[in-house]
């Protein structure tokens, strides 16, 4: 399976982005998505989970309510709406895929993904 993330950039406190992950290949196999991101000197960390065949969505904390994970099946693509961004959402944002079912919470567990992107940058300015 590969991941192709798009859609990063540069913008305002306050505003809205929506980045995208293409996956090709096996995808028969993939049951759930993520976003995970990583800021400079930090740990990669979870974002958000989508399982694709039951449609069930996981959060971190930090982001519940104002992120949104979405996936289109029909054209293997996981999105990642994001609203009322704030300064420290400022990281290269990665999408991952596992084959594993059944994983419910453990889907915001980084073990749990076998296929990387290569991440987006989103920068938020104050």
């Amino acid at each position: 399976v590969q991941l192709q993330a798009s859609g990063g950039g540069l913008v305002q406190a306050g505003n809205s982005l929506r980045v995208s992950c293409a996956a090709s290949g096996r995808t028969d196999n993939v049951e759930y998505m993520a976003w995970f991101r990583q800021a400079p000197g930090k740990e990669r960390e979870s974002v958000a989970s989508i399982s694709r065949r039951l449609g069930l969505t996981y959060y971190r904390d930090s982001v519940e309510g104002r992120f949104a994970i979405s996936s289109d099946n029909a054209k293997n693509t996981v999105f990642l709406q994001m609203n009322s961004l704030k300064p420290e959402d400022t990281a290269v944002y990665y999408c991952a895929a596992s084959t594993l079912r059944e994983l419910g919470t453990v889907s915001l567990r980084r073990e749990a993904y076998t296929y990387w992107g290569q991440g987006t940058l989103v920068t938020v300015s104050s």
